[in-house]
């Protein structure tokens, strides 16, 4: 159940860092409002999961859920830049994330 919770959190978090693109400075309301909610939802959701994981563990996971989701989404959503050394750093980082997963014990 941990693991559910610590994906849920990166996926929110996911959405809270392209949403700040969308607050365009905290000057959108409910942009602003959607992308506060999934901060704190994705935080409590952390914490929720840190309970169980080590933390170093599920910070790490979350941040590498958040990094990838946000740099995926950034090429799909406002074109930006897809070289093959972005690619190859980015299939790293969830490379990092599965072997996380996998010698986590839980």
């Amino acid at each position: 159940m941990a693991w559910t919770l610590l994906v849920l959190a990166g996926l929110l978090e996911v959405g809270w860092a392209i949403g700040l693109k969308y607050t365009q400075g905290f000057t959108k309301p409910l942009p602003t409002l959607l992308t506060v909610l999934s901060m704190v939802a994705s935080m409590g959701l952390l914490g929720l999961a840190a309970r169980t994981l080590p933390i170093g563990t599920a910070y790490a996971v979350w941040v590498g859920i958040g990094a990838v989701g946000a740099a995926v989404l950034g090429v799909a959503l406002f074109g930006e830049a897809l070289t093959p050394a972005r690619v190859l750093f980015l299939v790293l980082m969830v490379v990092a994330i599965i072997g996380l997963k996998a010698t986590s014990g839980h």
